[in-house]
C-alpha cells in the first residue's frame, strides 16, 4: 500500500513539474531531458515519502519514465506547429525551420512581405500571419520575436528604422488578429544580417525580409 501511494504521488508531481519545465527540443533531446528531470524529482519524492533507499530508487525509476513521456509529448506538439506552418506557406518562398535553440523560425522574404523602402505589409503575407495568429492562440504559452531586415540599398540611418518598422507592422497585424502584444518582441537589424549577396536584385529581395521565431515562454 505504501509503495502504491508513493508511486501515485510521484506520478502526479513529476508529470506536473516536467510539463511545466518543458522546452522545444528534438524528440531525443526532450525525452532525455524529461527523463533526467523526472528521475531527480522522483528520487527526491521517494526519499521524502519512504525515507529509505528502496523508495528513492522506486521514485527515480518512476520519475524517469514519466519525464521521458512528457518530453516526447512536447516534442510532438512543436512538430505539429511546424507542420501547420509548412502547410500554410506551401507554394511560397517562405521557409519554416527549427533553430539551433529549438524554436520555430518563419523566414518571409520580399515577395511575400515588403516592397523596396516600404514597411507596408504585402497582401501575400496576410494568410501566413493569419495562420500564425491561429497557432499562437492555440498555444498561449509561446512567446514571439519578430526581426526586420533590409537589403543594403540606402544608409543605416534609413535601413535601421525601416527594418524595425517592418517588424512592428507584422506585430501589429498579429495583435489585430487577437494575439496579445505582450507576447511579442520586435527588433530591426537593418542590413547587418544578409542571408545572401546584395549584388543582384534577387539577392536583395531575399535580404529584405522578416524573421519570426517562437517557442515556449520563460516558464520554469
Amino acid at each position: 500500500m505504501k509503495k502504491s501511494m508513493t508511486m501515485l504521488t510521484i506520478a502526479a508531481t513529476t508529470t506536473a513539474l516536467v510539463a511545466g519545465c518543458a522546452a522545444p527540443q528534438t524528440t531525443g533531446q526532450s525525452v532525455g531531458a524529461g527523463a533526467g528531470i523526472g528521475a531527480l524529482v522522483g528520487a527526491g519524492l521517494g526519499q521524502a515519502i519512504g525515507r529509505d533507499t528502496r523508495s528513492t530508487l522506486i521514485g527515480a525509476a518512476a520519475g524517469a519514465a514519466l519525464g521521458a513521456g512528457a518530453g516526447y509529448i512536447w516534442s510532438n506538439q512543436m512538430q505539429q506547429q511546424k507542420v501547420a506552418m509548412e502547410q500554410a506557406t506551401q507554394g511560397t518562398s517562405v521557409q519554416v525551420s527549427q533553430t539551433a535553440d529549438n524554436r520555430l523560425r518563419i523566414n518571409i522574404p520580399a515577395d511575400a512581405s515588403f516592397a523596396v523602402g516600404s514597411a507596408v505589409l504585402n497582401r501575400n503575407m496576410y494568410p501566413i500571419l493569419d495562420r500564425l495568429a491561429q497557432t499562437l492562440q492555440q498555444n498561449p504559452y509561446t512567446d514571439v520575436s519578430i526581426i526586420g531586415h533590409t537589403d543594403s540599398t540606402g544608409s543605416n540611418a534609413i535601413n535601421n528604422p525601416l527594418s524595425l518598422n517592418r517588424a512592428n507592422a507584422a506585430r501589429n497585424y498579429l495583435v489585430s488578429r487577437g494575439v496579445s502584444g505582450s507576447r511579442i518582441v520586435t527588433s530591426g537589424m537593418g542590413s547587418a544580417q544578409p542571408v545572401t549577396s546584395n549584388a543582384t536584385e534577387a539577392g536583395r529581395a531575399q535580404n529584405r525580409r522578416v524573421e519570426i521565431k517562437y517557442g515556449p515562454g520563460s516558464g520554469m
